[in-house]
């Protein structure tokens, strides 16, 4: 008897769901987020006192440098913040308590100029709307039954008055009455306490407070990480007392315009546009409102109202595009974005006080990504340097066929390097990878189209540029690199003529640039034959269709002294490579062949049938100039030995 297997199930696969890797960061997450919620009576004075000791670290130093032990020189730093403190507290009391005796006379004239200027446009409204009614009344010939309005109903008028109600508290004890005034004064104070005491440990035990942090995260190289928490500690540092100081030049520039101006306490809308800038973006908008209000009510006109407008307006952005890009450099390290978004969390979770602390607190999280390989992922979401390289990035661009947005990323990277070292570093991995994609059947015929033409519009925009290192620029340190520049190599010192060139060599075709076999080689070529003419030799390119079996024959050779083939991706020695330049020898017997091959495969070996073999562009280049000096030599040799 046969037995009969029975038919297999139809399995459906299920749908991928989260990981337990995955759940647990995110389990993390919560519970961390909610631990900044809960513990923030603890956590905010701790966050102040360690912004407090990022501020006093600089001071403390300058210090101890004048020959001043560490103790004395940590307490005398804390008096000197707290004494300055209370010299701004102290200022702005008496300039609010000198603002609130003319405050009503204040209120009086703002209700006065709001009603001028609503019965000059809101106000006359009504009107417009009845004359209008009017027109249409008369228009449709009137009311056909008019309505008569009543005053109101009779009951109302016979109705009794309503009884006056009247509540009174009772008098509050000597103990309310003392608890009721000091409640809101022991807070702050109790607050101010724990800073300065926390600020003044931490500035006493900063060398303790960094080995245990290191202890904490690990170290595998402890000098490596010993450097980078000093760097990441004095980069804070400077930061923040730079920002004190700015913020403090702010709002001494519109204390004393105001001042001009005629606004009333100056020195506390100086005081307080200084503090309220350390909100990021809508600190000086915040700081502009008081000071305008009161303008408006002092001054007869609104003069006085649009000379605070100005003020504001010029002084912001001045501090803002000129004064913090000199001090800082070219940026904060912060991606304006996160700055936004860090604003809104730490305002969610702290309240204002976490809106002031919200850029301090983002950048001690991007240098601490920065430097612990395992938060490597704060840096990428909050700092402001490229998560993709120049290579990848290009590649990008190619894909969305944007070359636009690659020119802009080609002549940055341009500042500070040659065109061929660009090329070299930049397009031809770029162009590499989408080769592999190509040859791994993900990428289409229409996106490979879409990235040739992108890519050639960009050569032809780059064909104005020099193949020269750029001289650096002033003001700039040599060794301040973004993350993607980083992922460059120094550019190669520039290709210098050692002799001149005939005119043979210079003219049109002197150099044939035969593309290879893969899908984007004639591109490659198309780079190589523009790099050429920038060194003065002359060329043009061939597609590996004209210089195959049925067509070489046909190929124009006339004025061909030199050949160079491309390959963007050749792995090993293949039997197509041999066979192209089998016949260009044949087809140009005497000529030397320079092969570029700028991906070669481990085993790969130098080709017999070629005279020189380049690994990049630049080598290209150089074996090119090379020959031609030498055939420019031997022609002069000739021309002398004939003469």
């Amino acid at each position: 008897m046969i037995e009969i297997d029975p038919p297999a199930r139809a399995q459906v696969v299920p749908a991928e769901v989260p990981g337990l890797a995955a759940l647990l960061s995110l389990a993390v997450g919560v519970v961390s987020v909610a631990a900044l919620y809960l513990a923030r009576d603890v956590l905010v004075p701790i966050m102040l006192a360690i912004l407090l000791s990022f501020i006093l670290s600089p001071v403390v130093e300058l210090l101890q440098r004048l020959r001043l032990p560490r103790v004395p020189s940590v307490v005398l730093a804390v008096v000197i913040a707290l004494s300055v403190a209370g010299v701004l507290a102290t200022v702005m009391g008496t300039q609010v308590a000198s603002l609130a005796t003319d405050a009503p006379r204040y209120a009086v004239t703002i209700r006065h100029k709001v009603r001028e200027a609503q019965s000059s446009t809101i106000g006359q409204l009504p009107a417009m709307i009845g004359a209008l009614g009017r027109q249409f009344d008369r228009a449709s010939g009137g009311l056909a039954n008019p309505v008569r309005v009543v005053s109101g109903p009779r009951a109302l008028r016979t109705a009794p008055p309503p009884l006056p109600v009247e509540v009174r508290t009772p008098p509050l004890s000597p103990i309310a009455l003392m608890r009721a005034v000091l409640a809101p004064v022991i807070g702050p104070l109790e607050t101010t306490g724990i800073v300065v005491i926390v600020a003044i440990f931490i500035l006493l035990q900063r060398e303790d407070l960094r080995d245990r942090l290191i202890r904490i995260f690990g170290a595998t190289d402890l000098h490596r990480t010993t450097t980078a928490m000093d760097d990441a500690a004095s980069r804070l540092s400077r930061y923040f007392l730079t920002q004190v100081a700015i913020n403090a030049l702010f709002g001494t520039i519109i204390g004393s315009g105001l001042y001009f101006i005629g606004v009333p306490s100056p020195a506390l809308w100086g005081v307080l546009a200084g503090l309220l800038r350390f909100l990021p973006y809508i600190g000086p908008v915040l700081a502009a409102i008081p000071p305008l209000i009161l303008a408006a009510a002092v001054g007869p006109d609104w003069a006085m109202s649009f000379w605070v407008i100005g003020l504001f307006l010029v002084v912001e952005p001045i501090m803002g595009y000129v004064v913090e890009p000199m001090v800082y450099g070219h940026s904060t390290g912060l991606s304006p974005v996160a700055v936004i978004v860090s604003a809104i969390f730490w305002t969610w979770l702290w309240g204002p006080i976490g809106l002031i602390l919200s850029t301090p607190l983002t950048l001690c999280l991007v240098v601490l990504g920065r430097h612990v390989k395992r938060l490597e992922f704060l840096d990428v979401m909050l700092g402001d340097r490229p998560a993709l390289t120049p290579v990848e990035s290009f590649y990008q661009r190619m894909l969305a066929g944007d070359p636009d947005e690659a020119l802009d990323q080609a002549e940055a990277l341009l500042r500070d390097r040659s065109l061929s070292s660009y090329y070299d570093e930049v397009v031809v991995k770029g162009l590499q990878m989408a080769a592999a994609d190509c040859l791994r059947g993900v990428l289409d015929d229409a996106r490979l189209d879409r990235v040739r033409r992108a890519a050639r519009a960009l050569i032809a925009d780059l064909a104005g540029h020099d193949d020269s290192n750029p001289p650096p620029a002033r003001g700039t340190a040599p060794n301040v690199r973004t993350l993607a520049e980083k992922a460059l190599p120094a550019t190669a010192a520039p290709i210098a003529a050692v002799h001149p060139l005939t005119a043979a060599w210079q003219a049109n075709g002197a150099i044939l640039c035969v593309a290879g076999r893969g899908p984007l080689d004639e591109v490659g070529s198309s780079i190589l034959a523009q790099l050429l003419d920038k060194h003065d030799l002359g060329s043009r390119t061939a597609t590996y269709a004209e210089v195959s079996r049925d067509r070489i024959a046909e190929l124009d050779v006339s004025g061909v002294l030199a050949v160079a083939v491309t390959y963007l991706d050749l792995d090993g020695n293949p039997a197509h490579l041999r066979t192209l330049l089998r016949r260009l020898h044949d087809r140009l017997p005497g000529v030397p062949v320079t092969v570029g091959l700028w991906r070669r495969g481990e085993n790969e070996q130098e080709s017999p049938d070629a005279d020189q073999v380049a690994g990049n562009l630049r080598e290209m280049v150089i074996h090119c100039r090379d020959i031609a000096e030498a055939g420019g030599a031997a022609d002069r040799d000739l021309m002398a030995a004939f003469a």
